[in-house]
């Protein structure tokens, strides 16, 4: 797949706008979006990624178009995941939730640079070396144990005081309470960090490990960097009304660390075979159309099944 610089840089230009327009515009002024706002902003996105998907494999070939499919609904269930995340740091720094929304942009912001950073470097490095391939692999495998590891014990990732955070507690003065947007405050001669300064901090760091899942994941859907690209922010657009929309039925896809863990698995068992099939250990690699068949057949199971076990809980606890 060739991509001329006149395309890479189009194409950055205006997927970039796109997602300023949302978070910097749309989301301007700090407040709770209405589910109407919600649903049609998800609705333009995932319309965007598909016709995007159509002109991938109409401009260069079809097999590409799949290969942004398949990277794109990978990247865009790990976000989902990650936005379980999100509730427990919003929920345990005492986030307002008229302040939520700036807190998810600057987010989304900070994940943005965090993978673009990490897809640079995660292209150069396939470019060198192909072995790396197995080490992807294998993160990817140790993710998926991680995952389930965490489903069998009801332990969710921890996102309390991480070495960052405490780093800022014992270097800064911290007021007690939120003061709208604001990072800091000044009272008298004294300079002071908010709890939105907090909140940044923590959205920062588990963005950066949000990276190193994503990446090696959707690398081995696709090593198309212009893809690899494409797919990520393609997810990151309406996850900020994601969050709000999907606030209640995020808790019912009990399943989705599950069903996450198998997509992962069988990406990293694809990873080690690309590699083993790089230095002609093996003659066979796992097709395309495989890998969107347990991709969306996982996805859509796991969201399923996680449904009809919540419905069938509500009437129990009810009882």
């Amino acid at each position: 797949m060739v991509v001329d610089d006149s395309t890479w840089i189009l194409t950055f230009a205006i997927l970039i706008a796109v997602l300023v327009f949302d978070v910097f515009v749309i989301g301007r002024k700090p407040h709770e979006p209405s589910t109407k706002e919600c649903t049609i902003a998800i609705s333009i996105y995932i319309t965007g990624a598909l016709l995007f998907a159509v002109f991938v494999g109409r401009f260069w070939e079809p097999v590409y178009g799949g290969e942004f499919i398949a990277g794109w609904l990978t990247e865009y269930s790990l976000s989902v995941d990650n936005l379980f995340i999100f509730l427990i740091i919003m929920s345990k720094l005492k986030v307002p939730r008229q302040l939520q929304q700036y807190a998810l942009m600057v987010g989304i912001v900070l994940a943005l640079f965090f993978r673009g950073v990490f897809i640079a470097l995660g292209a150069a490095v396939i470019e060198r070396f192909t072995w790396v391939f197995f080490l992807f692999g294998a993160f990817l495998l140790y993710t998926a144990f991680d995952l389930v590891r965490e489903y069998r014990q009801h332990a969710p990732k921890e996102v309390g005081d991480n070495a960052a955070m405490r780093w800022v507690k014992k270097h800064f003065r911290l007021a007690d309470e939120f003061h709208g947007t604001k990072m800091s405050i000044r009272t008298g001669e004294t300079s002071m960090m908010t709890p939105m300064f907090l909140v940044v901090v923590a959205l920062g760091t588990t963005d950066v490990l949000f990276a190193l899942d994503s990446i090696p994941a959707v690398f081995g859907l696709t090593q198309e960097p212009y893809l690899v690209f494409a797919a990520n922010v393609f997810a990151l657009m309406g996850l900020r009304q994601l969050y709000f929309l999907m606030g209640g039925l995020l808790k019912k896809l009990v399943y989705l660390s599950v069903g996450l863990s198998i997509v992962l698995a069988f990406i990293g068992v694809k990873l080690i075979l690309h590699a083993l099939h790089h230095f002609h250990v093996v003659t066979w690699e796992v097709p395309l159309l495989v890998s969107l068949g347990v991709i969306i057949g996982t996805l859509a199971l796991t969201t399923v099944a996680s449904l009809v076990k919540t419905s069938h809980d509500r009437p129990h606890e009810a009882g």
